[in-house]
């Protein structure tokens, strides 16, 4: 499901590997696991921090502003991940892993509020990634303060919402099902696929 494509943007962005998917699916420990086999940086997802700070009773402008964080952070990691393969190309690797990205926002929004902002829909139009590793939901359910889902029919209608979307999208994605170990070596499977073909390409 790879398919051969050309990268547009700057030599020096990294590739950008995002993990989405519904909650408690692994995603931070995924995105964790997979900084440290590849040694590099991995952009945590913003909302957490925000919901931990202002509360669950968010609206929907708040969602907005955690897209606007979500997207201020992953450009800052992806600055720091790019210097320091310009620094050092052969002891670092250019390469950044994300926990969410704008589908995660609208899934969010439309699941929620049953519309979507159109500066996440605007931003998913420009923004552009090389993987997507999309969490299934066969992993228990965790409690947690900030999960609304614990429900397994829920959960499953909302990986149903991301699988329409990865299908069409043109992005390449991966499912990432099964306990953590299996998990973590399709994720670095896939990883490695997405960077032999830019590998493949470069040398063209």
């Amino acid at each position: 499901f790879f398919k051969r494509m050309e990268r547009k943007s700057s030599p020096a962005a990294p590739l950008k590997v995002v993990i989405i998917g519904p909650e408690s699916t692994g995603k931070s420990t995924l995105c964790t696991q997979l900084a440290e086999h590849f040694k590099t940086k991995w952009c945590p997802e913003y909302a957490r921090a925000y919901l931990l700070s202002h509360g669950m009773n968010y609206s929907f402008d708040d969602l907005l502003t955690i897209a606007k964080g979500q997207l201020a952070g992953e450009e800052a990691y992806a600055e720091e991940v790019a210097a320091e393969y310009l620094k050092d190309p052969e002891t670092s690797i250019n390469l950044l892993f994300i926990d969410t990205d704008m589908y995660v926002m609208k899934v969010w929004c439309a699941f929620v509020v049953q519309k979507c902002h159109l500066w996440i829909l605007d931003q998913i139009v420009q923004r552009k990634y090389d993987l997507y590793l999309l969490c299934n939901v066969d992993l228990p359910w965790q409690k947690d303060k900030l999960r609304e889902y614990p429900y397994l029919v829920t959960r499953e209608r909302l990986y149903r919402m991301y699988e329409d979307i990865m299908i069409n999208q043109q992005t390449p994605w991966a499912i990432i099902s099964g306990n953590y170990e299996e998990r973590l070596l399709s994720a670095i499977d896939s990883v490695n696929r997405l960077m032999n073909q830019q590998a493949g390409n470069n040398s063209l």
